[in-house]
This record gives C-alpha cells, sequence and structure tokens, in this order.
C-alpha cells in the first residue's frame, strides 16, 4: 500500500470526535423536502436539485439566510428527532464516536415552537444514538448573536427546566459587527446554573472577538478561530494556554473565509503549538462530514499519520467528557495509528 492509501485508510479506522456540528446545519435537502411535506410548508424552491444549486455561498450572510428558511420545516419532536438521528447514524459510519452538538432554540422558539418540542426530539435520538450506535454526545445550547442579550436571557429562562441535558451553552449566527462582549452577562448567568461555555469567534470576526470570548465570556474553547494567526500575542496565549481551536475546514472554504483549501491557516496553527481540531460545522450544506473534511485536508496539506492524531488527541482532550472515556478513546487513537 502506497503513502497516500495508507493515510485513506487511516482517516477511514480513526476513531473520531467532533466538537462543533450545528444539528440544524445536517438538514440534508431530501431530508428538507420531506419534512416539508410532512408539516405541509411551502418551499422556495421546486425540487432537490435546486435547492442544492443555491448552495453557492458568498460569505457567512448568505449561508445563514438559507440556513434560517432550512429551519422552517422542523416543526414536531419527531422532526427533530428523525434529523439527529439520521446525523448520528451518517457518522457512526465514520466512526465517530463522540460528538458535541449546537442547536439553535431561538431559531425555532420564534417560529412558535416550544423548547421541550426541541430538545425533547434532539436528546431523545442523542439516548438511541448511544445505545444503539455507540456514540457518546454532549448539547450545546446556542444563543443568537444577531438577536439581543434580552432575548438571550429569556433562552436561558426557557432551558431551565432542561439542564441536566445541557452541557454549555455556545454563541453562533452573524459574527461580524456582533462581538462577544454583547453577552458578557448571559454566559456570567449560564456559568451559575453550572453550564460551561463556547463562543464562535475569529472566523469572519476579527482577533479581537478571540480575546473577548476568552477574557469576558471565559469559554473553554474557541469555535474557528482561524484568525488568530493575525495577532502574534494571541496565537502564544492560545498556546500557551491550551485553548483548543474547533476548526471546519470544508466551512472555511464555501464560506470564502479562505479562496480554496491550501490558504487555509490550519497548518499554521498547529506549527504554534496551538490545540486544532477539525469538525464539520454545517455539513449538509458545505460538502461533507468528518471524513470528507479529513480527506480535503489531506489532499491539501499531506499531513503525516503522528499530525492526524495530534489532531485527533486534541479532540479527546478539547471534549467535555469525562477522564475515563478520554483514555478509553484516546488508546483505540493510538491503536489506530499503530495500524
Amino acid at each position: 500500500m502506497n503513502k497516500k492509501a495508507e493515510i485513506e485508510a487511516l482517516i477511514q479506522r480513526l476513531p473520531k470526535l467532533e466538537l462543533h456540528l450545528h444539528i440544524e446545519g445536517t438538514l440534508e435537502p431530501e431530508q428538507l423536502f420531506a419534512f416539508a411535506r410532512r408539516n405541509q410548508v411551502a418551499l422556495a424552491y421546486p425540487d432537490v436539485d435546486s435547492l442544492r444549486a443555491a448552495y453557492d455561498f458568498n460569505n457567512l450572510q448568505s449561508f445563514l439566510d438559507l440556513y434560517y428558511q432550512g429551519t422552517a420545516v422542523l416543526q414536531t419532536a419527531q422532526d427533530f428527532f428523525d434529523l439527529t438521528l439520521a446525523y448520528l447514524e451518517r457518522v457512526a459510519a465514520q466512526n465517530v464516536v463522540h460528538t458535541e452538538i449546537f442547536f439553535d432554540p431561538q431559531s425555532h422558539t420564534a417560529r412558535g415552537i416550544a423548547f421541550g418540542t426541541v430538545i425533547d426530539g434532539i436528546t431523545r435520538a442523542l439516548a438511541e444514538g448511544e445505545t444503539r450506535l455507540g456514540v457518546s454526545s454532549r448539547l450545546i445550547m446556542c444563543f443568537l448573536r444577531h438577536l439581543d442579550e434580552k432575548d438571550a436571557f429569556a433562552t436561558l429562562a426557557q432551558a431551565e427546566p432542561y439542564l441536566d441535558r445541557i452541557a454549555a451553552v455556545g454563541l453562533d449566527s452573524s459574527e461580524v459587527g456582533h462581538p462577544p462582549c454583547k453577552f458578557e452577562r448571559v454566559f456570567a448567568a449560564a456559568r451559575e446554573h453550572g453550564l460551561l461555555a463556547v463562543a464562535h469567534a475569529g472566523e469572519e470576526g476579527p482577533p479581537e472577538y478571540i480575546w473577548e470570548a476568552l477574557d469576558r465570556l471565559k469559554v473553554s474553547r474557541i469555535d474557528h478561530g482561524v484568525r488568530c494567526v493575525e495577532d502574534a500575542k494571541l496565537v502564544a496565549r492560545l498556546a500557551e494556554e491550551g485553548v483548543p481551536l474547533t476548526v471546519c475546514p470544508l466551512s472555511n472554504v464555501r464560506l470564502k473565509v479562505f479562496p480554496d483549501m491550501r490558504h487555509h491557516t490550519l497548518p499554521r496553527i498547529l506549527e504554534a503549538g496551538i490545540k486544532a481540531t477539525v469538525n464539520s460545522d454545517d455539513p449538509a450544506y458545505f460538502g461533507g462530514y468528518m471524513n470528507e473534511n479529513f480527506e480535503a485536508v489531506q489532499q491539501a496539506f499531506g499531513f503525516d499519520p503522528e499530525t492526524w492524531l495530534t489532531l485527533s488527541l486534541n479532540a479527546v482532550e478539547a471534549s467535555f467528557l469525562e477522564p475515563e472515556a478520554k483514555a478509553r478513546i484516546t488508546s483505540a487513537m493510538r491503536q489506530a495509528v499503530a495500524g
């Protein structure tokens, strides 16, 4: 077997952890049309092909406009169950053993869907995913940063009866013009409830947003963070403090953060000693789940097995798993690389 084939085989057999995944972003076009028929929702696109053709994004906002249209078809707990279980079945086949899933309750409650309807469907699927597929999970509730602090506080209040199902809060949606500091008090309140914190920062927004997420939101990890390389002091801090970045390579290229994969900052981030991980973000819209992201990175940069082991172990360390599970997965990853 040649080196290229060896790496391809390694990517297939490596146990994987996904730490940056929006469950609404796993809504495949075929599913979207099926849910629309089920719930009698009119769509702006006549068929699957025309919808898929719209997945030519100029930036983050052009994607979000379509993303939020898609959420309109999700209306019942069964919809959220079916959506989540379909994602878990797909990634289980790619040897994903643990996933930490974002969900956006505000995009549903604003349409009159009860918070409980959303979380009940998702968590029922997560429970089945663990028992039937062997994929463990944690759930992260994101606040939509284009909405105001008052709306975020209302969402946190709605979540209170379900906090035993939620591991952390996050921050997503339109980044530019919506700095993390806008939600400092909400994140402080979430910490008082015992929730961990993560935040999208440094994707389209500047490195200053990463500083704010660390200092004012007290996050455990940064989602994206690929613009950190523009600030040498920030790079040094991220490396020294071991702050993980949940990098989403295909997403970054599809949203024109980089013109192509060869211009991605992932190699520079790794060389600086930052704990980067590879994830899929919104895979239905960006052309790939975990294996496809690994393969695209490999094609661009030709990483060796040790680099893939480093990326994988970074994900274990950055996860919200308990130590026993981390040790078990770490052992399995090392065995996979050893062949």
